[in-house]
């Protein structure tokens, strides 16, 4: 009775904070694709709630019936979060590992109606959660529309350093210092953007008196952490070739919580089976922040150089997989893309192997199940999630292929391709292109080092938005800058930018063009097919393979009637093969750095369907900065 009661006063608290709402939804209605939650009471207390208490429900409703886990949110507190997929009757009833009447046997039922087509309009998220699109190449809302995903790299948005402030942002609001979350996700919606990447929680780091990269007595790394600028630390050493003496970036939330329990005497090392539910209360205002202005964020557990002390010191796979069911079990009712780990790079020291990391995900895959309603799992990876764990029953818990990190020029668009021509397809996306503003050995196509911001620093990661995209990656793209890491208010930029300086860059508001070009004919562009080996010449002679100047790129429909086309900086005009024979095409050129189309011309392709394209804008046979086009018959 004590389930079924606090259930019940969530729902009539949700609908009186929602007046909107309250004048449509009768008794006991909820809106389908809206988080619902159930409190719980124990009867008792246990000694581990996190590790040792299991709770769930069966949820059932039209086309559903599975499982939905449940979490601890501190003493005798425990949730489940849900959403009804679907108009119509639901009911649930609640499990429990442990016989305590405050946990088990509780049961409910709610119908849930369908959101109006302006309440639609006003936020995407209530079309349902993202998934593959009929094909696999690409990503759909669950009522069939596209979901192009245009997001940005916060990899420590999670913590204090973009703080949650709980204020309404300016409607003309620009990044400046003392930004809060509301007002960098605000800026970047004005752009464009429906997506950010962040991780959940960074146990081991903390500025304190050890190295951003430190290992304890045992020889175990802790972390391999991103630095903080202007604070150094007595015993530092230089471990990898960006490193530097100072202690590691403080990763605790906005009332100094950290995710787990600190051991006394460890040397800074987390409890990996002793979790803190204050630091995850503070993470759900923004994870409900993000839905409710429609955004999908791509949503990790932890980085990699966190897993070798939890390996050593914890049972890895039994660990770890709780860490992850309970992120998902907080905030799998939430549209997202979930990422198993943050793979960035796979040193010997500061990260688990590939295998490692698949074993614990397979076994967190076979003990708990998919995602709940359906969304994405991968992971962020160094080069190529095929190359690093396989396809299909090789990885099964992975349903969405990503590349990123290294290369970022040329050499990365292979992988793409090769992502793409798998079979049972899945979406794809670059996670980790260039990253504009960002002086780093990785980050150099052809050895170069723009000025930060400059015509040629935003061309490179335009480059990267448009061949990633063009090369297979029609899941969506990522954006990212040198301050991936979040140095914020109160601290020196050192030799990343503070984050409001790189939310100003260039490239970030050209994101929105690239979206726009993509979905210019609406879901038609996840029909395209790879074509730009039907391309002559498909790059410039002596092109580097290592840089991002003179190729060109090509999508085409198997109908022959829709094609996408990019063009890098110096790419030569080319003809185009494969096309319908003898077929009058409208060919639109289209400028990535303003979004402009220019007028359409007429181009007829010859009796072999071959096209010669049109000179470039300005009039020559190559092109002096880069420009795409869409061609159609007409």
């Amino acid at each position: 009775m004590r389930v079924r009661l606090i259930a019940f006063l969530c729902l009539i608290l949700g609908l009186v904070a929602s007046p909107a709402a309250a004048a449509r939804l009768q008794s006991g209605e909820v809106h389908v694709w809206e988080v619902q939650e159930i409190t719980f009471e124990a009867a008792r207390d246990y000694p581990n709630p996190y590790k040792d208490v299991d709770l769930w429900i069966e949820l059932q409703g039209p086309g559903f019936s599975k499982k939905v886990w449940g979490y601890w949110d501190g003493g005798r507190t425990y949730k489940v979060r849900f959403v009804a997929s679907a108009p119509g009757e639901w009911r649930w009833k609640a499990a429990s590992n442990k016989a305590d009447a405050g946990l088990a046997g509780g049961n409910g039922v709610l119908k849930a109606v369908a959101w109006t087509a302006e309440e639609i309009a006003a936020n995407p998220n209530r079309r349902g959660f993202v998934r593959a699109s009929g094909n696999g190449h690409a990503l759909n809302y669950a009522d069939g529309s596209p979901y192009f995903l245009v997001g940005d790299t916060w990899l420590a948005a999670s913590t204090w350093r973009l703080p949650f402030k709980g204020v309404q942002p300016a409607a003309d609001y620009v990044p400046a210092e003392g930004i809060s979350f509301e007002e960098a996700v605000t800026w970047r919606k004005r752009q464009g953007f429906n997506s950010v990447s962040f991780i959940a929680a960074f146990p081991n780091w903390a500025a304190d008196a050890h190295g951003a990269t430190y290992a304890n007595k045992d020889g175990v790394y802790l972390r391999n952490a991103w630095e903080k600028f202007g604070h150094w630390a007595p015993s530092a050493k230089i471990s990898t070739a960006d490193g530097a003496l100072t202690t590691g970036k403080d990763m605790h939330d906005e009332a100094g919580n950290r995710p787990f329990e600190v051991f006394a005497n460890r040397e800074g090392l987390a409890n990996f089976d002793r979790l803190n539910p204050a630091y995850f209360r503070s993470l759900d205002k923004k994870m409900r922040y993000l839905s409710e202005e429609g955004f999908v964020p791509f949503f990790e557990p932890i980085r990699r150089d966190n897993a070798p002390s939890w390996k050593r010191y914890f049972d890895f796979n039994e660990s770890y997989a709780r860490f992850i069911q309970y992120l998902i079990a907080r905030y799998g009712a939430y549209n997202m893309v979930f990422s198993g780990i943050h793979l960035d790079w796979i040193p010997k020291d500061f990260s688990l192997t590939a295998d490692e990391f698949n074993a614990a995900l397979t076994y967190h895959h076979k003990k708990y199940g998919p995602m709940p309603f359906g969304q994405p799992f991968t992971t962020l990876i160094d080069r190529s999630t095929y190359k690093v764990f396989g396809h299909g029953q090789q990885a099964p818990w992975l349903s969405m292929h990503t590349v990123g990190n290294n290369p970022r020029n040329h050499a990365i668009y292979a992988s793409i391709e090769e992502l793409f021509r798998l079979s049972p397809a899945m979406p794809a996306a670059n996670l980790e292109p260039y990253y504009t503003g960002w002086n780093h050995s990785i980050n150099r196509p052809g050895g170069e080092t723009p000025a930060e911001n400059s015509p040629r620093d935003n061309y490179f990661a335009r480059a990267m938005m448009y061949g990633s995209v063009l090369s297979g990656g029609l899941a969506g793209h990522v954006h990212g800058t040198a301050a991936y890491d979040l140095t914020s208010t109160g601290e020196p930029a050192g030799w990343r930018p503070h984050i409001w300086t790189a939310l100003n860059y260039q490239s970030g508001g050209q994101m929105r063009h690239l979206k726009s070009f993509i979905l210019s004919e609406g879901a038609r562009y996840q029909q395209l097919q790879l074509a730009s080996g039907d391309i002559a010449p498909r790059s410039i002679p002596n092109a580097l393979d290592d840089g991002l100047d003179g190729w060109s790129f090509l999508m085409r429909t198997p109908d022959k009637g829709f094609a996408l086309a990019y063009f890098e900086n110096k790419a030569l005009r080319p003809q185009l093969k494969g096309f319908a024979p003898g077929v009058r095409y409208q060919w639109n050129w289209f400028d990535p750095r303003s979004g402009r189309w220019h007028a359409p011309l007429s181009v007829r392709s010859d009796a072999a369907g071959v096209l010669a394209a049109p000179p470039f804008p300005e009039g020559a046979a190559q092109a002096n900065g880069d420009i795409a086009a869409k061609i159609l018959i007409r």
